[in-house]
């Protein structure tokens, strides 16, 4: 299965503009965002912070119909197995739906990434210790992400995953986050 779709041809064109939406990105986020939705056809850009590691990563992943290659891998990255350094490639439908999510939000803030990928040591680690996780779950293929805004309610998230459609949502109210995967459409609560 191919997760990633990109063109090794990237013209100059893509690669300078990706460059420079992302520094802008960096330095205004508040004015990048006002940028990006008027141009939000043609460029992607996901903040993404781990509260655990304190990483912080705001990216532009996708222009003009292509993904970026360097921005892919830093994603891995900061959604990585945290507990055995493992990273797998993030599947870009999950990054396309958190894109959508916080367009839909209009959120100004990092998602918060509780957890991403994990393998399948640590979803069974986590199993034994008694988290309700899934045997067979989508974290362990990449399509599956544990998030929160901070200053969002959960419930608005997760209002906001219910209305894209785009996979399955589970609330968490009392951990105060939202699972958001690119499995198959279903809604559960905790």
């Amino acid at each position: 299965m191919k997760l990633y779709q990109f063109d090794a041809r990237l013209s100059r064109r893509i690669f300078l503009k990706s460059l420079c939406l992302t520094g802008i990105a960096i330095n205004f986020p508040c004015f990048s965002y006002a940028i990006l939705r008027k141009e939000k056809t043609n460029a992607k850009v996901l903040h993404l912070f781990h509260p655990e590691t304190k990483e912080r990563l705001t990216t532009t992943y996708w222009i003009d119909g292509n993904y970026i290659h360097s921005a892919l891998s830093e994603i891995d990255h900061i959604m990585r197995d945290r507990y055995m350094e493992k990273t797998r490639k993030i599947d870009t439908k999950l990054l396309d739906l958190l894109y959508n999510i916080s367009l839909e939000l209009k959120a100004r803030e990092p998602f918060h990434i509780l957890s991403g990928y994990r393998c399948r040591e640590t979803n069974e680690s986590l199993r034994r210790q008694g988290w309700a996780v899934a045997k067979k779950s989508l974290h362990e293929m990449g399509k599956a992400a544990d998030v929160r805004f901070p200053k969002i309610y959960s419930s608005k998230l997760r209002r906001a995953a219910y209305r894209l459609k785009m996979g399955g949502v589970g609330y968490y109210p009392k951990l105060n986050f939202v699972h958001v995967d690119v499995g198959s459409l279903r809604y559960w609560r905790k």
